[in-house]
């Protein structure tokens, strides 16, 4: 079984995945945060800086490849759960040129090797995840979220802006964009996955479900 788990930035994947890995014995592919030279460099760096190194364009391509890896390991051997996938990369690229941080040409580039990818995955004999589990939730959630896991360059005042820009169009962007498989839907506001042994048996028990309609076993 390949579970994906998606949504907006701070809203609890890595602790989702880690939980449904640890039920499920199955093991998690992490999104390439810690370690990642870019990515403070993304979120501090001045606006003439970011221009004169492109650091949006580097970070998309860094999460663009650890994602296609993780990926195509986990559909290769149909055993996994994913902090976040490939499927969802293009929305932030897509957002990030709309900013006007990933120029056109730069946009045109990462569209084409992204195709390139995901023709590879299509030739594989497991061609895509079996469930995305979707977590929404509300902007104030959101910011909530980010502050109280305290990654000092996450923080700043200056990218609120930037934060509910990704996230106002993502609901949308998830529910009438990604086909690759059937969606769980998790509303964060409603239910606590980490700390309610209640939801976490309702996640397991929703994810269940979901791999009996494709005659499959959960575990």
């Amino acid at each position: 079984m390949v579970i994906v788990i998606g949504g907006m930035i701070g809203l609890g994947k890595t602790t989702v995945a880690e939980i449904i890995g640890k039920e499920l014995s199955l093991p998690v592919y992490y999104e390439s945060v810690e370690g990642n030279k870019v990515l403070p460099l993304y979120y501090t760096a001045s606006e003439e800086e970011q221009q004169k190194y492109r650091y949006p364009f580097l970070l998309q391509l860094n999460f663009l490849t650890t994602r296609f890896h993780a990926i195509k390991e986990a559909l290769l051997h149909d055993n996994a759960v994913l902090d976040r996938s490939i499927y969802e990369d293009q929305y932030f690229a897509s957002k990030i040129h709309d900013q006007g941080r990933m120029s056109d040409l730069e946009y045109s580039l990462y569209c084409d090797l992204l195709k390139e990818m995901m023709s590879e995955i299509d030739g594989m004999p497991k061609k895509a995840p079996d469930v995305m589990v979707y977590l929404k939730g509300t902007f104030p959630t959101v910011l909530k979220r980010i502050k109280e896991r305290g990654r000092s360059f996450e923080l700043a005042p200056s990218l609120v802006d930037y934060y509910h820009d990704l996230w106002k169009d993502y609901d949308e962007w998830v529910f009438h964009s990604y086909k690759a498989s059937p969606l769980l839907v998790v509303d964060v506001d409603q239910r606590d996955i980490k700390e309610n042994p209640e939801d976490r048996k309702w996640l397991l028990s929703e994810l269940d479900k979901i791999y009996q309609r494709l005659g499959k076993k959960i575990s």
